[in-house]
């Protein structure tokens, strides 16, 4: 079991009970996105957690197939499912590279607060323009640690080394926008909303 998913199973439990932190810019991205969302739309989450920002969309599109890489986050977002009674949500231990994700089959990708937590991002924005349709949505929201201050490299690297937290990478908005443009993708609309530290970039971006 690599060590990301041994690190959410762990904490899966505690995770789905906490609070969210801001729930000002957690109901403003779910806002935003739901602008770019259409009712026959279906849509694939990477990253889900406990299912809940999926659950929360899913009167919004046709299907949700909502993934994570932590079997256990996945048991309590099934549980979530079936006690709310939504139909039109699946919930799916899986990484974005898996197989049972068919190319070419979804009309939106979302991701959010997952990209500074997978290793080699560009490799992970490449798969993600190959699950979507032509003119397909890549709507994200990421937390930009090298955007606020360099001060944020040696804690993190020393927690990566430590085992306390699993792989982070720090980035700008710079370069994450980089990222996403040379996998194919073309950014109509980025914002920062809702101020919170350390800064998040919501991204929409448009298979080319």
């Amino acid at each position: 079991m690599p060590n990301a998913e041994k690190f959410w199973d762990k904490i899966a439990d505690k995770y789905s009970k906490s609070p969210i932190k801001n729930m000002a810019a957690y109901t403003e991205t779910l806002d935003r996105t739901k602008a770019h969302l259409a009712g026959d739309d279906s849509v694939l989450e990477i990253g889900c957690g406990t299912g809940s920002t999926a659950l929360l969309l899913a009167d919004s599109v046709k299907h949700i197939i909502a993934s994570d890489l932590s079997s256990k986050m996945i048991a309590i977002a099934k549980a979530k499912a079936a006690d709310q009674q939504i139909e039109n949500a699946t919930f799916k231990h899986a990484a974005a590279f898996d197989d049972g994700l068919t190319p070419g089959s979804f009309d939106a990708v979302l991701a959010y607060n997952v990209l500074h937590l997978l290793e080699d991002l560009p490799a992970q924005i490449r798969r993600i323009n190959v699950l979507l349709r032509p003119g397909g949505r890549f709507i994200s929201k990421t937390v930009c640690l090298a955007e606020h201050t360099r001060l944020w490299r040696a804690p993190v690297f020393v927690a990566k080394l430590l085992g306390i937290v699993p792989p982070i990478e720090c980035f700008t908005f710079d370069a994450l926008e980089g990222a996403i443009s040379r996998a194919g993708f073309e950014i109509g609309e980025t914002d920062v909303f809702s101020a919170s530290f350390p800064p998040s970039r919501f991204i929409v971006a448009k298979k080319l």
